[in-house]
């Protein structure tokens, strides 16, 4: 028996016609504990020019830093009015804008604490598999010692952290080729 290998297709548009009630700009409820934060950002290629078909998935823990997840043990509280996940589609010009809380810190390698940031899978044309990231917020003290940020050279850690604006809504954005500026994706 001869079998023909398949072909190879990028990631879309399935996502956008297919799974629009996963779509949702605010991942929390009135009862969801902890700080609320929104972000804001663009999906911008290796030109600068908008992505305007590109998805977020956020995946996240919770306030306390537990996961709605049956794996995670930690004794920390779940939250049941928070999922920690999401899916933002951009508009026509690649923006987003969701809401979030800000998550606890969550255990990480060798006993070691891993700082607030959010997990998040970039969806796109053109692209083969998800790209994988993680927004960080500027200022925390956590960050110092976070074991993946001290992994990504300085000079490339402002990609992956989000900074307040005068409002106090996070931007970041998306880059999704370049040199220096290009966003950090990460291996799994």
């Amino acid at each position: 028996m001869t079998l023909t290998a398949t072909t190879s297709h990028t990631v879309g548009p399935y996502y956008h016609i297919g799974l629009t009630w996963l779509n949702r700009e605010d991942l929390t409820v009135a009862q969801t504990l902890g700080q609320r934060v929104a972000i804001t950002g663009q999906v911008v290629d290796g030109n600068g020019q908008f992505v305007n078909d590109a998805m977020l998935e956020v995946w996240q823990a919770n306030a306390a830093g537990k996961y709605a997840h049956p794996e995670d043990d930690q004794d920390k509280p779940l939250d049941p009015h928070f999922e920690g996940f999401g899916r933002v589609p951009v508009d026509a010009e690649g923006r987003f804008r969701f809401t979030t809380i800000k998550p606890g810190t969550v255990p990480g390698l060798n006993g070691t604490t891993q700082a607030p940031h959010l997990v998040v899978l970039v969806f796109a044309r053109g692209l083969v598999k998800h790209l994988l990231t993680r927004i960080y917020f500027d200022g925390e003290q956590a960050n110092e010692t976070d074991p993946l940020l001290a992994c990504v050279p300085e000079e490339r850690r402002a990609t992956i952290v989000s900074k307040p604006d005068a409002s106090g809504v996070y931007q970041w954005n998306v880059i999704l080729q370049g040199t220096d500026a290009e966003t950090v994706f990460f291996d799994y």
